[in-house]
């Protein structure tokens, strides 16, 4: 049984196919493993996979069967593998490795990092991606750095018009408590 020997580039040095194939999925996981989200696992396993059925069947079989063996092997530790990779969505949840427009980031909160103005500021978004500093505005007042906040309007992406979450929160009890000093009021006058 003859093996599939490629020419050697330092001599003395010779590297099967399946070998070949062992080291190209290996360096592709070292590659992903760097950087991530590349996409190079699923080539790297298949690769992987392969090699190692070639070195197993390289003693057994014939080099033909062993190359329709490495090439299924590529096949299915491929497929199985791309599946597996987006099953288990691996960076963060499922959609949200996926990119969002400026209007998603819309109603999502932070905290204050540079002093908020109506001219300039910085804020940090909970989840909010790669980066999740933006420059931000607000419509009236300051908001010192630490203070909760909510978007307001996403302004495009670049620059975000935001509120302290403490003064909607405020707006949003008066409001309710309004409200309810209406029904008592409706429930006195009706009995």
């Amino acid at each position: 049984m003859e093996a599939i020997v490629l020419q050697p580039v330092v001599e003395g040095v010779s590297l099967t196919l399946p070998m070949l194939l062992l080291l190209a999925g290996a360096g592709l996981l070292i590659a992903e493993a760097l950087a991530p989200g590349a996409h190079f696992i699923v080539i790297g396993i298949a690769l992987l996979a392969a090699g190692l059925v070639g070195i197993a069947l390289s003693g057994i079989v014939a080099m033909v069967p062993m190359l329709i063996g490495m090439a299924l092997t590529v096949l299915i530790a491929g497929g199985l593998s791309l599946y597996l990779y987006q099953e288990m969505d691996l960076y963060g949840g499922k959609g949200s490795g996926r990119t969002s427009d400026s209007d998603a980031l819309k109603g999502k909160t932070g905290r204050v990092t540079k002093h908020v103005t109506s001219s300039n500021g910085e804020v940090k978004l909970d989840n909010g991606g790669f980066n999740p500093h933006y420059q931000a505005r607000t419509l009236g007042g300051e908001i010192p750095p630490g203070e909760e906040i909510i978007v307001i309007d996403p302004g495009g992406g670049n620059v975000i018009t935001v509120e302290a979450l403490s003064v909607i929160e405020d707006e949003i009890d008066r409001e309710l408590d309004l409200e309810s000093r209406n029904e008592e009021r409706e429930t006195d006058t009706a009995s």
